[in-house]
């Protein structure tokens, strides 16, 4: 993979400044998208959470720290 990838910065190096400022839009629409699409894909699983009873509210600032500490052990 790296060898793809520096071939691929390589050939990025050898393009007209145009070239260079088209693949930058295009990165960057690119990666807004994903962002877009991973932000969806979050909403999707929490409503799935919610129809569930997975999902827990609370107003209590004390319950929600505890809520953000177990999570916070789960992902460790």
């Amino acid at each position: 993979m790296c060898s793809s990838y520096d071939m691929l910065v390589e050939e990025i190096k050898k393009l007209s400044f145009e070239e260079k400022m088209e693949i930058k839009f295009l990165l960057e629409k690119y990666l807004i998208e994903e962002r877009r699409e991973e932000i969806f894909r979050n909403y999707q699983e929490s409503m799935r959470e919610e129809k569930s009873g997975k999902l827990k509210f609370s107003s209590d600032i004390d319950e929600l720290k505890s809520q953000l500490n177990q999570i916070h052990h789960v992902r460790r």
